[in-house]
């Protein structure tokens, strides 16, 4: 595919709460857009395209039509097409997908993908249901008391019966997560204390939610946006020469919506790995950048909405068989001490998953590694990154890989 480059981007403090300051939606999302102008060096009349990915504004926030908003926010933006996208935790995702398609095809040069999610306005009950329109309604989780968690408790036993994988080997994934995240100022967890023994099986410092997921093996219920400005290879050439992230390969594919139908398949495939799209879309992407399939990526952004799933995408990303995976947290394989950094901010355990921003953020997140600009969680020597996001139990995947690239050399 033709390389096309992150120029800037922008990202609200994940611990903050919009309803608690008073801050709308819209209050939000100007202030995340002209972040990322200021951050790309460029002004409202230089965007020619906006997509926003959103999970459920309806729901939370009672709001729909979220690109309608960008005219309201700058008058060189009206008139400028703009596009809402869902696909549940990949939202973001699928609408820098778009984003990169109309790129691709030569119709525009410059391009704002935005993600938001309100999330914290509502108790923590509602925030469950909501987000719970995710899964297949009136075939799976019926009865449940928390879809998601109930969801992936399943995958979390499927892993122990199949492959030996422990709850404290999910449990040590979430405290390097913790660690992780106090080192980022922009992690909703960044300050939380955790008393000794918070992080194992203790019952009363960390109850069971789903067995055998507990309250730490959880991501976070967020609020956030994140957004970035991608542009062509004709729009580079304008510019003065510089290191840019360039956006190299995706991948992306769809699995059946029901997590059983999942798991039953992965039970007749015997050595296969259990999400198949996963991992095909994991190569997509590697093969349209040019990779080698089996070649990792310097530091990698996963989708770790539970404890259990970060193991399963660790598993399918090939960075570890799943018997090796806790020893090598343990090691310190996977924060900086290995030839892959993951989720050196915190991913969804520690920074926090605002759902519509997360697909956004990890780009963003990949992009500053490789531009040398990630602060205090700089991974040294980053020059090649991945992500890899999903919506549902897997039902959408998405994965982008990005290369650090003179902006003269994008070829």
């Amino acid at each position: 595919m033709q390389p096309l480059a992150v120029l800037g981007g922008a990202q609200t403090d994940f611990a903050r709460n919009f309803a608690r300051e008073g801050s709308s939606l819209f209050d939000v999302m100007r202030a995340t857009t002209e972040a990322a102008l200021r951050d790309a060096g460029l002004a409202w009349g230089d965007i020619e395209t906006v997509h926003v990915g959103n999970f459920t504004a309806e729901l939370f926030a009672q709001q729909g039509q979220l690109g309608g908003f960008f005219p309201s926010m700058h008058e060189d933006l009206v008139g400028v097409p703009s596009a809402r996208h869902e696909a549940a935790c990949a939202s973001g995702s699928v609408a820098l997908l778009a984003a990169s398609a109309e790129l691709q095809a030569g119709l525009y040069d410059v391009a704002l993908v935005l993600g938001v999610e309100q999330m914290r306005n509502v108790d923590g009950a509602t925030a469950a249901a909501h987000l719970g329109v995710a899964a297949f309604h009136g075939r799976e989780a019926e009865g449940a008391r928390f879809v998601w968690p109930s969801l992936f408790a399943e995958v979390a036993r499927f892993y122990q019966e199949r492959y030996g994988i422990s709850p404290d080997d999910g449990l040590a994934w979430s405290a390097q997560m913790f660690r992780s995240a106090a080192r980022n100022p922009l992690a909703q967890t960044r300050s939380w204390t955790f008393p000794e023994g918070s992080l194992t099986q203790d019952d009363g410092l960390n109850p069971l939610v789903e067995a055998p997921l507990r309250r730490f093996d959880c991501g976070q219920i967020t609020d956030g946006v994140a957004a970035l400005v991608l542009v062509s290879q004709r729009f580079l050439a304008r510019l003065a020469e510089r290191e840019v992230a360039a956006l190299r390969g995706f991948g992306h594919r769809t699995a059946p919506m029901l997590l059983r139908d999942k798991l039953g398949r992965a039970e007749t495939a015997h050595g296969a790995l259990p999400f198949p799209e996963v991992r095909t879309t994991v190569e997509q992407a590697r093969a349209r950048a040019g990779w080698d399939p089996e070649a990792h990526a310097d530091v990698v952004e996963l989708h770790d909405c539970f404890s259990v799933t970060g193991l399963m995408l660790l598993h399918h990303l090939g960075l570890a068989a799943p018997a090796e995976l806790g020893r090598r947290i343990a090691n310190n394989e996977f924060a900086g001490e290995g030839p892959c950094a993951v989720n050196p901010g915190g991913g969804l355990i520690g920074l926090g998953h605002p759902v519509g921003a997360t697909g956004v953020r990890m780009v963003l997140d990949i992009a500053r590694q490789l531009t040398g600009q990630a602060g205090s969680t700089q991974v040294d020597g980053a020059r090649r990154g991945q992500t890899l996001n999903i919506g549902g139990s897997a039902t959408t995947t998405v994965s982008f890989a990005l290369e650090t690239r003179s902006s003269r050399q994008l070829s």
